[in-house]
């Protein structure tokens, strides 16, 4: 069982074995990585949060509830963190200004590329909260309940602010050209 694997090596670092928290890490590093990516559109912010909700997460390890999954406490980390570099951001710049994220792939056509980045830049234009559940509901794959547990709201809620984001995110999209059945 992948959970109890986490909680034994949380138990084990928590006895002072730091090998046990490097797995944690390389088990979940590239999960918060994306999860952070889509959150902040810059590679290098996301690497930045991807840090600190680790180093975060190492700190605050003594307080990890064994009932919930490791998983959705770090997740919970990373939203946290990156929520708050958007709103570091926000202070010193307009979001509209944020960069394009980096194309490590080949796509098949130029129009499959057109769609990417305007559902990113759509993506870019919903407050953090909507952005959020997009992203942990379509990108990550979540549950309403893993959703529910990372942003500590009722899994009412999060079907709420989903529908929201959706219909947000439709308009945007609508605006830039983008129709239904592209």
């Amino acid at each position: 069982m992948v959970g109890s694997d986490d909680r034994r090596l949380v138990e084990q670092c928590l006895a002072g074995d730091r090998g046990a928290f490097e797995q944690l890490v390389e088990k979940y590093q590239k999960a918060v990585y994306n999860l952070a990516l889509r959150m902040v559109h810059d590679p290098d912010d996301a690497e930045d949060v991807s840090q600190n909700a680790f180093l975060k997460a190492f700190d605050r390890l003594s307080g990890y509830k064994t009932e919930y999954r490791f998983f959705s406490w770090l997740y919970r980390i990373a939203v946290n963190e990156s929520l708050s570099l958007l709103e570091e951001r926000r202070r010193y710049q307009n979001l509209e200004d944020a960069g394009a994220v980096e194309d490590t792939g080949q796509s098949d056509t130029v129009e499959a590329d057109d769609i990417r980045e305007k559902i990113e830049a759509g993506l870019m234009e919903l407050k953090a909260e909507y952005r959020a559940v997009v992203v942990l509901k379509h990108f990550e794959g979540l549950s309403y309940e893993e959703i529910g547990q990372i942003l500590e709201i009722d899994e009412k809620r999060v079907k709420s602010r989903l529908f929201t984001a959706r219909q947000l995110l439709r308009d945007i999209l609508m605006r830039k050209g983008l129709r239904g059945d592209d």
